[in-house]
């Protein structure tokens, strides 16, 4: 792994990859560089073939503040340019801000965010593209977007309807209220909350040794298979399932699974292929 990230702090051991938001004196605000280092990391840790789990903590008071403000400093539309090509412009960058969040969702391992004091603006946006949430009894929820005069677009508002009831997401992003951890719990945004940080990593960890002890393939096909029900009819999603399977199932892990219970001992599964330059090995 690439240590040049400004960003993050990367540890990856026993399959558990843990990535670190590292600026907890600046609140882990999402400067410019943060845009390019979390995608590039992620397909990187991806492209290995041995991160089975990610962790996506933080340190500091908060897990993050949101978008720095640093990144609203452009142009913004002004000036003298053609219209067309600048709004045009405007749209890609957009577009680029929200391929950051979606890469998340894209990897092949499932994605556990740690979630300490306030989840804030484009923070809600990352969190709600990874798998699952856990957080803090401190921690706080605020699509911070509508308190500034604007709509949240980078995927807050279109995935946030569909982790908890449709009428709370529209009051949060018409308000911009700060949801409680008990609160997030309750409508089924965090899937636990832990008294401190301490023991949110040391649960959250917990769960990312489960997941890392199961067959890898089968981890990435039925995170595939959610990710696709959630966006297709259940038509669709029977069908890309059947497909899914006619390509990627053979019996290697189930037997080994099977033998492993029968000797009393853990299962041992391969890695996935890693990806190199964009090609994966082994085709």
């Amino acid at each position: 792994m690439s240590d040049d990230y400004s960003c993050f702090d990367i540890d990856l051991a026993d399959g558990i990859a843990t990535v670190t938001l590292c600026r907890g004196d600046e609140l882990n605000t999402m400067t410019t560089a943060f845009w390019g280092e979390l995608p590039a990391l992620v397909r990187e840790l991806d492209a290995t073939g041995n991160a089975r789990a990610m962790v996506l903590a933080s340190t500091g008071r908060h897990f993050s503040a949101g978008m720095d403000l640093a990144v609203f400093a452009g142009d913004g539309g002004g000036g003298t340019a053609e219209k067309g090509r600048t709004r045009a412009n405007l749209r890609a960058n957009v577009l680029h801000l929200q391929e950051t969040f979606s890469c998340l969702e894209k990897a092949r391992m499932p994605v556990l965010a740690a979630i300490q004091g306030g989840c804030i603006g484009g923070a809600v946006d990352m969190v709600t593209a990874c798998d699952m949430r856990y957080a803090t009894e401190d921690a706080f929820f605020c699509i911070q977007e509508i308190n500034i005069g604007m709509t949240a677009d980078v995927g807050t508002l279109q995935r946030l309807p569909k982790l908890i009831p449709d009428g709370v997401c529209r009051e949060l992003a018409y308000t911009g209220r700060r949801m409680p951890a008990g609160e997030a719990k309750s409508v089924g945004l965090v899937n636990e909350v832990f008294p401190d940080h301490e023991s949110l990593l040391a649960g959250v960890h917990a769960v990312a040794v489960e997941i890392a002890s199961k067959s890898p393939l089968a981890i990435w096909g039925t995170k595939e298979m959610v990710r696709y029900a959630r966006d297709h009819s259940t038509t669709d999603a029977l069908d890309h399932i059947a497909t899914w399977q006619a390509g990627m199932f053979h019996p290697t892990d189930m037997v080994e699974s099977f033998t492993a219970k029968a000797e009393g001992r853990d299962p041992e599964f391969e890695d996935l292929r890693p990806f190199r330059g964009g090609i994966a090995d082994g085709v």
